[in-house]
């Protein structure tokens, strides 16, 4: 059994992880700063930290005899990312390049990262992973960077490392009282208080969502597969291309709502299309989706009823604030 280090653990995709390692007989070790999670998605029987992945010594510490890392971990805003640069870049590139580090200087085995599909920018659909990379935003940006900060350092150093690029995950233990990002929590969590989303533009932009459970699955595959080190692979279902229009009116269906949503102007840079291939992951990790987009959004509904509706946390400052901005974040509007 292997040692498995997992940051970002209290967050959504890191504590489905963490689940499925521990119930394999791994150790679990992991940390998250509760930027983007909740502390009860951690396991009891993990091994946490509430650190922040940008301090070196910290994850030189904890990551030491360390078989494998899993970097979930990172301010996963792309939306925001043209408002609060500073804050995105720095917990994805500046939190990646210190336990890229970290890992190297302990001598992990492999390192697995969890890029985004904001890599591929706008193109054409669906993605693969051959194209070439064109993010638009600071996000995207940085994301790419540290793939390439990863394959120097590693392919130098000798250490094993996997890009996965998962997209558009949804299911329980989501992070739904951010009004930022996640945006079937959102809706789900608005419409479950009887208040109307919102919608950026004309709702026609278009995505495939993969429920998390189906994409546990193939990741884990990612810690032992010889066939996979060095390889970028997109993870998430390339069967239901929905548009915004089209979640919201199959969330309300499920909820029985029956108020319209509001229309808030586009938001700048964001992709209009965009969807993934999954071919690859099917041929080198046997990948396949066993969950609909209408049973992922059910389970997420089934959570939040649970846990309750809550009101929305303005967590994260805005640091440019403009005629460009959303209302939505710089009024509260959620």
């Amino acid at each position: 059994m292997a040692k498995i280090f997992i940051s970002g653990v209290a967050g959504f995709l890191g504590s489905h992880l963490a689940d499925a390692f521990i119930k394999d007989g791994h150790e679990v070790v992991g940390c998250d700063d509760l930027l983007g999670g909740y502390l009860d998605n951690v396991p009891a029987q993990v091994e946490f930290y509430q650190y922040d992945c940008n301090f070196l010594n910290s994850m030189i510490k904890i990551t030491k005899g360390v078989d494998i890392i899993y970097h979930c971990a990172a301010a996963a805003y792309e939306g925001l990312s043209v408002f609060s640069p500073y804050l995105v870049t720095k917990n994805v590139y500046q939190n990646s390049i210190s336990l890229i580090t970290a890992a190297i200087a302990n001598q992990v085995k492999r390192f697995v990262y969890c890029s985004s599909m904001a890599r591929y920018g706008a193109q054409r659909v669906p993605f693969m992973e051959d194209m070439p990379t064109r993010p638009q935003d600071p996000y995207g940006i940085a994301k790419l960077s540290v793939e390439f900060t990863l394959k120097n350092l590693a392919e130098l150093h000798g250490m094993e490392y996997v890009i996965a690029v998962p997209h558009n995950i949804i299911g329980p233990r989501q992070k739904y009282d951010d009004p930022y990002r996640n945006v079937a929590s959102i809706m789900i969590n608005l419409m479950l208080q009887d208040r109307q989303p919102i919608i950026y533009g004309d709702g026609n932009q278009k995505r495939c969502f993969s429920f998390v459970q189906d994409c546990v699955e193939p990741l884990k595959k990612m810690a032992f597969a010889d066939n996979v080190a060095g390889e970028i692979i997109n993870i998430g279902p390339d069967e239901e291309f929905v548009t915004i229009n089209q979640l919201y009116q199959t969330i309300a269906e499920l909820l029985d709502f029956k108020k319209e949503p509001i229309y808030l102007p586009e938001r700048p840079l964001e992709v209009k299309l965009a969807t993934c291939s999954s071919e690859k992951a099917r041929r080198l990790l046997g990948y396949k989706t066993q969950y609909n987009l209408k049973q992922g959004l059910q389970s997420i509904i089934d959570y939040i009823k649970v846990r309750g509706p809550k009101p929305f946390k303005y967590h994260i400052d805005l640091e440019i604030i403009n005629e460009k901005t959303p209302k939505s974040w710089s009024e509260k509007k959620f």
